[in-house]
């Protein structure tokens, strides 16, 4: 039996319910309904980083995309690159072996958990995003990853912060950019690139959505321009089956 004292100075038994009686079950229940209610009130992406938590192994970049991705299949769709388009890019990525990367749409953190897993030790990787309460989560994500010290994230408008890249970070080029943010601001940002002379002969610029949910004039401007070799590379969907796809982009110089 437990004891404890009261205010009045007395020594009292505690009572607890007894398993299966009407009492217990009315308190689980409660508990239940409170975790429930608080789990509600937490965004999507607060709701997805509590089930990687749960979930994937602390330090197990592998183990984090998975459970992202089990957690986008099986319980709520969110707008990672996803699986499929995210094999692709893996091949890209191993392809290009960038020592400079930048990240246009830090989102949640998965994709820069996902390609700075395959990254050269000593590369250098910057992430963008304009959203500091899914900045805060794509944080906590890449810290369980055990990437935080791989990874540079920036907190601004893309438009901001791109003319200031070379004297903040030392930056000269980029050897790859993988573009993930508003769909309307691909073309604006890629023309940032271009006129800050972010790009060198050979980088390579991967878009996300080209199809779903589109971005044709960016589209439309890569490949036609004449500044890049430009590939579309057909997929679906982040966790589903809509038509969708990557455009790889190799800047000419």
């Amino acid at each position: 039996d437990l004891f404890q004292v009261n205010s009045q100075g007395q020594t009292v038994q505690i009572a607890y319910p007894v398993p299966g009686s009407p009492h217990f079950r009315g308190i689980f229940l409660a508990s239940c309904v409170k975790m429930a209610s608080q789990t509600k009130d937490m965004s999507k992406e607060q709701r997805t980083l509590q089930y990687v938590q749960e979930n994937a192994t602390r330090g197990d970049p592998d183990s984090v995309v998975a459970a992202i991705d089990k957690y986008g299949w099986e319980k709520e769709w969110a707008m990672n690159v996803g699986d499929a388009k995210g094999a692709i890019l893996d091949g890209v990525v191993k392809e290009t072996a960038p020592m400079t990367m930048l990240e246009l749409g830090t989102y949640m953190g998965y994709s820069a958990v996902r390609t700075v897993r395959l990254l050269p030790q000593g590369a250098k990787f910057i992430t963008i995003d304009v959203n500091p309460e899914s900045a805060a989560v794509a944080k906590e994500m890449i810290s369980f990853a055990g990437l935080e010290d791989r990874i540079i994230q920036v907190i601004s408008d893309s438009a901001e912060a791109i003319p200031q890249l070379k004297t903040k970070f030392n930056v000269e080029t980029f050897d790859m950019v993988f573009i993930d943010h508003f769909k309307d601001a691909y073309i604006r940002d890629i023309k940032l690139l271009e006129t800050n002379k972010l790009l060198r002969k050979g980088t390579v610029v991967v878009a996300d959505n080209i199809i779903y949910p589109g971005a044709p004039d960016y589209a439309e401007y890569v490949r036609t321009c004449g500044k890049y070799d430009s590939t579309f590379y057909e997929s679906k969907l982040e966790y589903s089956d809509k038509p969708d796809g990557l455009e790889k982009s190799v800047f000419r110089g």
